[in-house]
């Protein structure tokens, strides 16, 4: 009998709350800065790509020197090529976000130390940093040339460096895990 008086006034409880919580008004949203009301979408892009570009850069200091040649099987790229990767790659996407020429820095061997593969992947994203905060709404329809020559809108580009940087960092994570270290996005908040 007193388990069901318990169950009875949890069942009593739970209906008071939803009662009180549909009668209490929506909680507001914290306000949107200016820029996303601006540009939604280009706003929204810079939010995905610098989350992105921290984890990257923090997954490639913690790899170990000696892990960077690391490759879970034979059919897949080293860590060191999925640095030299991504740092071309960004070159070539923000070069056509932009309208300039990437720097000579971004292109960096995947034989190269960790430390220059370091500084040509904080390169690349330096360069992007520029071409994505200059980056307006209003620009993502203008045509630019893309790989192989196709003449597409500024918006493919902005899509493919926002779709292909989380691709690249999730390889990235996994080679760390594999070598017993926690990668950045896991790491507890400070």
């Amino acid at each position: 009998m007193r388990i069901l008086a318990i169950i009875a006034s949890s069942v009593a409880l739970a209906a008071a709350t939803a009662v009180a919580q549909a009668q209490a008004p929506a909680p507001t949203p914290p306000p949107e800065p200016d820029a996303a009301k601006a540009n939604p979408v280009s706003w929204s892009a810079m939010q995905i790509y610098s989350g992105r570009e921290r984890n990257m850069l923090a997954a490639a200091e913690a790899m170990p020197a000696d892990k960077y040649g690391y490759k879970p099987t034979a059919d897949q790229w080293t860590f060191a090529k999925i640095v030299s990767h991504i740092a071309g790659s960004n070159g070539t996407l923000c070069a056509a976000i932009s309208g300039t020429p990437a720097p000579d820095a971004v292109k960096v061997a995947e034989t190269a130390s960790k430390a220059e593969l370091q500084a040509g992947l904080k390169a690349s994203f330096d360069f992007c940093d520029k071409a994505m905060s200059a980056l307006t709404d209003a620009k993502l329809g203008d045509t630019i040339t893309f790989f192989r020559g196709a003449q597409l809108p500024r918006a493919r580009a902005v899509i493919e460096i926002t779709a292909d940087l989380p691709d690249h960092y999730s390889q990235m994570a996994a080679y760390l895990r594999l070598n017993g270290i926690l990668p950045p996005s896991a790491q507890p908040r400070k």
